[in-house]
C-alpha cells in the first residue's frame, strides 16, 4: 500500500527537482547572453526565489526579470585617448560610455512654473513645420491630454509628420485621451512596450519614462522641450484646490535637438517591432583648444550633431545622457556616483523619489563626512506613499552622516544634481533603483558655468520653501516595514 504513494512522493520530488534546475539554467543563460549584471544582492534574492518557488519564480523571471536588452555586436564604441588637458571628467566619461559628444545649447530655457512650461510646449508644437516627435511616459485623459492631442490633431491636418510614442505601463496609470482622433488626422501613434507583450524576452517591467517633444529636427528652427514633466494637469495646471507639481523642465535649440531627435528614433523603431536599438556610434570627444581661444563665438554656425568645434564644444556645451536597457551601461548611475566622489564642496540634488542603493547612498555619506555640503530636497509628502515609507532609512543615514536633508511643501517632481561648478543633470531619472536600472531614462549634463548656475539658483529657490528633515528612530514595527518595502525598492 504504501509502495505506490513512495513512488508518486519519489516522482513528484523528481519533477520538482527538474523544474528547479530548468528554472536556474534559464536564469543563468539568461543573465549570460543578455549582460544583465545585476546586483549580487539582487542576484541572490531571484536564485532564492527560484529555489523555493520554482513555479512561481520562472514565469516572474520570464515577464519581470529582464534588466538589459541584448546590444548589437557591430556596435561601435569610442576609441579611447588620454584626456586632454582642462578636458572635463564628465565628458570623457559619458563619450567613453558610448554617450555623444557635447554641443552647444543656446537659448536655453528653463521653466518658472507649470504656466510657462504649458506655453513653452505650445509654442514648440505650433512652432513645427515639419516633423514632431513626441514621448511621454503618461498622457492623461483630462484638459491638458485633450487638448495636446487636439493640437497635434491639428499639426498633422497642416501636413506636419507627427508620431505620438506612449509607454506600455504608463498608459495604465492614466488612460490617454481619443487617440483616434489624432491618427483620423494622419499623425501616428505607439506603445512602447506594451503589458504582457512578448514575455519571453522579459520586457514587460522596462519602462520608457524619458519624456521630450522634437520639433523640426534637421533644420534651423529645430527646437527641443524636455525635462521631468509628463503630459497631465497636475505637471502644469493643477485643479482647484490642488495647485500644480513643481517640476522642472526646460526648452532649447541647437545641435542637441538633432541628438535627442536619434534617440527618439531608435525608441520609435524598437516600439515599432525593431528587436535592437540601431547602433550609433560617436567619435570620441576633441581636445580643448589653447587657453586664450575665445570664450564663446556668437558668430559662428552650430556644428553638425558629432562634429568638433574647439572650445565651444566642451566649454559652453551639453551632452544628452541616455540610460536604460538599450545602453551597455548604467549610465546616469554611473555619472552621479563618480561625480559624488569627485564632488569638493557641495552637491545638490532635488527628486521625488528618494530609494538609492547602498552604493550610491554610501557615495553621499562619505561626501557629506569629508566636508562636501549635501543637499537632498525632495517632498514632504510625494504621490507614492510606499516610496515614502522606503525611503525614511536612507533619510536618516544621510542627515546622520551630516547631509542636508529638505523636504518640500506640496509635490515636487523635479529630477536635478548639481555637482560643485562643474555639472549639472536635469531630465526624467529619480534617484531609486527603478530609474537608475531598469527605465529608459533622458537627462541632460551641462557643462556650461552659467547654466550650471542658473540650475543651482532654481534648486536654491525651491529649497528656501523647504523645512529641514530630522531623523527620528523607528519603531520596530516601522523598521520592519522599511526592510521588507527596500527588498521591493526596483518597483517603487
Amino acid at each position: 500500500m504504501h509502495l505506490p504513494l513512495q513512488l508518486l512522493n519519489a516522482q513528484g520530488l523528481t519533477l520538482h527537482g527538474l523544474c528547479t534546475v530548468v528554472a536556474l539554467l534559464v536564469y543563468i543563460l539568461t543573465a549570460h547572453v543578455m549582460r544583465q549584471r545585476r546586483h549580487p544582492s539582487a542576484a541572490i534574492a531571484w536564485v532564492l526565489f527560484i529555489l523555493l518557488l520554482p513555479y512561481v519564480a520562472l514565469p516572474a523571471f520570464l515577464l519581470f526579470g529582464s534588466r538589459k536588452i541584448k546590444r548589437p555586436s557591430t556596435r561601435v564604441r569610442p576609441v579611447p585617448v588620454a584626456p586632454a588637458p582642462g578636458m572635463p571628467w564628465a565628458i570623457d566619461t559619458l563619450v567613453d560610455m558610448g554617450q555623444p559628444r557635447p554641443a552647444p545649447c543656446p537659448q536655453l530655457a528653463l521653466h518658472a512654473d507649470g504656466r510657462q512650461a504649458w506655453q513653452a510646449l505650445l509654442d514648440t508644437i505650433d512652432g513645427a513645420t515639419d516633423t514632431l516627435d513626441i514621448c511621454t511616459f503618461i498622457l492623461a485623459r483630462d484638459s491638458v491630454g485633450q487638448a495636446l492631442i487636439r493640437r497635434l490633431a491639428d499639426k498633422a491636418a497642416q501636413g506636419v509628420r507627427v508620431r505620438l510614442m506612449l509607454d506600455g505601463l504608463g498608459q495604465l496609470m492614466s488612460r490617454p485621451p481619443d487617440l483616434d482622433l489624432l491618427r483620423r488626422a494622419g499623425g501616428h501613434t505607439a506603445l512602447f512596450v506594451p503589458p504582457l507583450r512578448s514575455p519571453l524576452q522579459g520586457r514587460t517591467n522596462l519602462r520608457n519614462h524619458r519624456k521630450l517633444v522634437v520639433a523640426d529636427a534637421g533644420r534651423d528652427s529645430a527646437r527641443l522641450w524636455c525635462g521631468g514633466r509628463n503630459l497631465a494637469a497636475e505637471y502644469f495646471e493643477g485643479e482647484p484646490g490642488n495647485p500644480a507639481w513643481r517640476d522642472l523642465s526646460l526648452d532649447l535649440r541647437g545641435p542637441l535637438v538633432s541628438q535627442a531627435s536619434a534617440l527618439f528614433e531608435q525608441d520609435w523603431l524598437f516600439a515599432q517591432g525593431e528587436r535592437r536599438p540601431v547602433p550609433t556610434p560617436f567619435p570620441p570627444a576633441a581636445p580643448p583648444s589653447p587657453p586664450d581661444a575665445p570664450l564663446r563665438a556668437a558668430h559662428a554656425p552650430h556644428p553638425a550633431p558629432g562634429s568638433v568645434q574647439g572650445s565651444v564644444e566642451w566649454r559652453h556645451g551639453a551632452q544628452l545622457v541616455a540610460s536604460g536597457p538599450d545602453q551597455v551601461d548604467d549610465t546616469i548611475y554611473a555619472l552621479l556616483v563618480t561625480a559624488t566622489y569627485r564632488a569638493q564642496r557641495s552637491v545638490c540634488l532635488s527628486t521625488p523619489y528618494f530609494v538609492p542603493d547602498p552604493a550610491l547612498l554610501m557615495a553621499l555619506c562619505l561626501a557629506a563626512r569629508r566636508g562636501v555640503q549635501v543637499d537632498l530636497l525632495l517632498p514632504a509628502r510625494s504621490n507614492h506613499r510606499m516610496s515614502d515609507l522606503a525611503r525614511n532609512r536612507a533619510l536618516r543615514t544621510l542627515a546622520l552622516a551630516g547631509g542636508r536633508v529638505w523636504l518640500a511643501p506640496g509635490m515636487l517632481h523635479a529630477k536635478l544634481a548639481v555637482f560643485d561648478d562643474d555639472l549639472a543633470l536635469a531630465g526624467s531619472a529619480n534617484l531609486d533603483s527603478r530609474s537608475l536600472f531598469l527605465n529608459y531614462e533622458l537627462m541632460l549634463a551641462f557643462h556650461d558655468h552659467d547654466d550650471i548656475v542658473r540650475l543651482r539658483d532654481w534648486f536654491g529657490a525651491e529649497r528656501a520653501q523647504a523645512t529641514n528633515f530630522t531623523p527620528r528612530p523607528p519603531g520596530l514595527v516601522r523598521d520592519v516595514a522599511e526592510g521588507l518595502l527596500l527588498w521591493l525598492a526596483f518597483q517603487l
